[in-house]
């Protein structure tokens, strides 16, 4: 219904991507789901693995169970994560205190943060204007309005994602470093962002701001790694290491129909076959970098998108709901071009920024009426 509300909206808009369609279907598909599903009390068991992180990191030092047996037992998130949960830590079970919704909070932040940065150069009111319509389109994509309704834990790690290439892209390698390793704090999923970006900023840069992107993004991660490791190591390797890569003896619940686990299902020693093309895909993408390095945020962003649809389509325990990393990062850069257009132009930042500059007299020439 929000889809089909956003499309009439559309329909009637003189300019390709209005604003006001974009925040209909964002209405539609991800703000009236979240409160009806939270309200329910229907939710992703993500979420309360969050929060039981959160009380475990609050009493022991570490979000994870030292002997995990079933399921809801393990938590294959990194100790980062586990922030999103102490707002019902500390104020208690409410709407306002769920995981899910500081996990939208997240994604929000860092995904209009990164469409800011982006977007620098442009005057003050359209910049604002032009923000506002890609957050909102990015947003309605189905493979990000789904798991920001049903409270997924990836959105706000492809927000800072997003946030880090921006500011790769603005030639920012310090703030960029700490977004990067801020998402290295949350998901494993992040990491392989770090060679991404550390490729854009030596091919564009040089090795110095290339350099400092890795040892600061590397800092943060380990920063918020380290500690738990050290209470405890074997309940982190359990949690962290084996589940989520489907080598624990319980079967992880993250299983699709994609090649990785078709491979599990189907040969001898798949999951062996399937680690191994994972190493021969991230092999590759590595060669790619050194070979033929992005010089663009849009490469960096499409060439750490193929990379991680192979680790997502290769791996024996993943969701399709992985998919939001590629999805995202193959529209982000569409993204920014098109809402650079939405008032019917088509002209460059530096164009813009230019006009919104006053005018200058030079010496010996006439300043034009």
């Amino acid at each position: 219904m929000g889809y089909a509300c956003a499309a009439l909206a559309a329909a009637r808009s003189p300019v390709r991507w209005p604003h006001l369609a974009g925040f209909i279907a964002v209405i539609g598909t991800v703000a009236v789901p979240l409160v009806w599903l939270t309200v329910a009390g229907l939710e992703q068991m993500e979420v309360g693995v969050v929060e039981r992180g959160a009380d475990l990191l609050t009493s022991s030092g570490t979000p994870y169970l030292h002997h995990p047996v079933e399921v809801p037992d393990f938590n294959p998130y990194l100790p980062g994560m586990a922030l999103f949960g102490l707002p019902r830590v500390l104020f208690g079970d409410s709407m306002l205190t769920s995981a899910r919704l500081w996990c939208l909070v997240g994604y929000l932040a860092t995904a209009i943060g990164a469409m800011r940065v982006t977007m620098q150069g442009v005057c003050r009111d359209e910049r604002g204007s032009t923000t506002a319509t890609g957050v909102l389109w990015l947003t309605a994509c189905p493979l990000v309005a789904l798991p920001l309704a049903f409270g997924g834990v990836d959105p706000p790690v492809v927000g800072l994602l997003l946030l880090a290439l921006a500011c790769a892209h603005r030639g920012r390698p310090g703030l960029s470093g700490v977004a990067l390793g801020v998402a290295a704090s949350l998901k494993w999923t992040a990491w392989p962002a770090i060679a991404v970006v550390a490729a854009l900023l030596m091919a564009s840069g040089g090795r110095r701001p290339a350099a400092k992107c890795v040892v600061v993004s590397t800092g943060v991660g380990a920063l918020a790694v380290l500690p738990p490791l050290l209470v405890d190591p074997a309940g982190f390797y359990q949690n962290v290491v084996l589940y989520p890569f489907g080598l624990s003896a319980t079967t992880s619940s993250a299983e699709s129909p994609l090649l990785g686990h078709l491979l599990v299902a189907t040969l001898p020693h798949g999951k062996s076959v399937a680690v191994a093309l994972i190493a021969v895909s991230a092999v590759a993408v590595a060669a790619s970098l050194l070979i033929r390095p992005p010089r663009t945020a849009a490469a960096a962003a499409h060439r750490l998108g193929w990379g991680l649809s192979l680790a997502i389509a290769l791996s024996p325990a993943t969701r399709v709901g992985y998919a939001i990393y590629p999805a995202a990062l193959f529209a982000w850069p569409s993204l920014c071009r098109l809402t650079r257009s939405t008032r019917g132009k088509d002209r460059t930042d530096t164009a813009r920024w230019r006009e919104s500059l006053p005018a200058r007299s030079h010496p010996g020439r006439a300043v034009a009426p």
